[in-house]
């Protein structure tokens, strides 16, 4: 383990009041684990890291001069988008591919990648949100970025872009606004996914504490070079500017229980 660092933090200025996060920025895995079993391929797809998303974070850093958390370990090695207690937190079969590494798996195992990756990872999160809510005399506005496959088991997926949320709809109604307002752009409201998802990193840190918050979902194969990478930095860069100067962003707001 040594040199492996489970995270990254980019430094940015916390005026803004405004924190990215990146769950599934990287596909590395340290070099103990190897190659988890499998082919070497399984590390280029999105069953191993959200493709185009490190890229994406990073322009927007550069365009906002916000800061924000990356994650830098395979979610095929531990997810960081999953609850301690949650089934899927070190999956054994991922679209149809067997991880010969993770089954089976023992609990001290199971632990250990809780104490080297996810826990570190969480701690990094909250120590961002703590630190720029603090510098910034107010509670800061939380967007995580994601990325989704153009294709689910044969069936297409439309949207460019969805945008995912539970009980607190500030942020994520403002993104899809926002979005929507473009006519060339198919803006899905908790699609492909449904945004309720107990244990995961926005009920975590932001469901739970009553901070603003939304999940972005961009199609990866909107992303996938330098240019498409580029477009959408340069699209939501405005977006999430003029979302963090709305007052209700910087307001502690419990909301209900929807989640599942």
């Amino acid at each position: 383990m040594t040199g492996f660092q489970p995270f990254e933090i980019i430094s940015g200025d916390p005026h803004p009041a405004l924190v990215l996060l990146a769950d599934h920025a990287m596909n590395r895995v340290p070099q103990e684990y190897g190659d988890l079993g499998l082919p070497a391929e399984a590390f280029s797809r999105h069953i191993a890291f959200d493709i185009g998303i490190e890229d994406i974070t990073r322009g927007l850093c550069d365009r906002l001069g916000v800061p924000a958390v990356l994650g830098c370990f395979s979610r095929l090695l531990i997810d960081p988008n999953r609850g301690e207690d949650d089934p899927t937190l070190i999956m054994k079969l991922s679209d149809g591919m067997v991880i010969p590494a993770n089954h089976p798996l023992g609990p001290e195992e199971r632990e250990r990648r809780l104490n080297l990756f996810h826990r570190p990872y969480h701690d990094a999160v909250s120590a961002v949100i703590a630190e720029t809510g603090r510098k910034a005399g107010k509670p800061p506005l939380v967007v995580s970025i994601h990325s989704f496959t153009h294709a689910w088991k044969g069936t297409p997926r439309p949207w460019h872009a969805g945008v995912l949320w539970d009980t607190d709809p500030r942020a994520a109604q403002a993104l899809i606004s926002h979005l929507r307002a473009d006519p060339e752009l198919l803006v899905g409201d908790n699609e492909p996914y449904d945004g309720a998802l107990r244990g995961d990193t926005m009920h975590r840190h932001c469901s739970t504490t009553g901070l603003a918050h939304g999940l972005l979902e961009i199609r990866q194969d909107l992303i996938s070079d330098a240019a498409g990478v580029n477009a959408w930095a340069d699209r939501l860069a405005p977006i999430l500017s003029a979302i963090t100067q709305m007052p209700e962003m910087h307001e502690i707001q419990l909301h209900g229980t929807r989640v599942i």
